[in-house]
């Protein structure tokens, strides 16, 4: 696979009101998908949707001046690699960490191309959902063939962790303190970066409701693993992932509520899954990745 340098063509950045864009890649770096990216709030969700991402970037979130503590996260929101659940699963996530004194990005990487309808759903993802389907009831634990978007957002993932580590400096961030959260497809995405190439390697990873990728190396990354028990699409997917990365000797701590399904991200649901993120605090406070007093 092919690797763009990051070079100073990519620092070019505007402001929002939620914080820095920062692109992946320089202009014309990356093919096009050939429609417009759409942002959309779905009735079922309340969330927003981001689909048809040609142009990946990092929005970047800043604790306040004097409060960051050096470690870093890039949060990868879920959606199938069809759609980013960009706010539940991504900025909310990044506003709860400043306030922990941890320098937040949110990754908007690549998805495959879809209808404006958001009820036409692509083909591929339709045979992909069969396929989870299929998996979750027959409760036979294999792996799960990669999705149609993933490699792409493994690329956008793997840059993100080298733009961030490159420019650690001008925010304030340790290079060997950049993690990697990923929420569904978003934590595929993370696996995949914790086995993949040491250059971008995440230095810890956060798996909310993810599935394995294997082999998972001796060096992996410590990580934080949470799902629920009624996951109705990856109901044993959680316990795969601790098996394999302990098999491998690598740290990891699991979490699995009773309830909660697939997506619990930060919206209470009145269950014991919404406390995860009190519990990936004390977590990343025990790993010296916090300090005892930011929460």
């Amino acid at each position: 696979m092919a690797t763009i340098l990051v070079s100073a063509a990519v620092t070019a950045q505007t402001w929002t009101g939620n914080g820095l864009i920062i692109p992946l890649y320089p202009e014309g770096a990356i093919a096009s998908i050939g429609v417009p990216e759409i942002r959309e709030i779905p009735d079922k969700t309340g969330d927003i949707m981001i689909r048809n991402v040609s142009q990946p970037t990092l929005e970047l979130f800043s604790p306040a001046p004097g409060h960051a503590n050096g470690t870093a996260m890039i949060i990868a929101p879920g959606g199938g690699f069809v759609g980013l659940g960009y706010d539940a699963g991504g900025t909310a996530v990044a506003r709860r960490l400043v306030k922990l004194g941890v320098t937040a990005f949110v990754l908007k990487y690549r998805t495959i191309r879809s209808a404006p309808d958001l009820m036409q759903i692509p083909e591929v993802h339709m045979k992909e959902m069969h396929t989870v389907m299929a998996r979750a009831k027959s409760g036979t634990p294999v792996e799960l063939p990669r999705f149609a978007g993933e490699q792409h957002a493994e690329e956008d993932g793997a840059r993100a962790m080298r733009i961030v580590r490159q420019r650690a400096s001008e925010w304030g961030i340790s290079p060997k303190r950049v993690g990697f959260a990923g929420f569904s497809a978003g934590a595929f995405l993370a696996v995949d970066l914790a086995i993949g190439d040491k250059t971008s390697r995440p230095d810890f990873v956060v798996l909310l409701y993810g599935g394995l990728r294997t082999p998972v190396p001796t060096d992996a990354p410590p990580a934080f693993i949470a799902a629920a028990a009624d996951d109705e699409y990856q109901p044993n997917d959680a316990l795969q992932l601790y098996a394999a990365w302990r098999q491998a000797g690598v740290a990891a701590e699991l979490h699995i509520y009773e309830r909660g399904g697939h997506g619990f991200d930060l919206r209470a649901k009145g269950t014991t899954s919404d406390h995860w993120f009190d519990q990936l605090a004390w977590w990343m406070q025990s790993r010296g990745l916090i300090d005892g007093t930011d929460h």
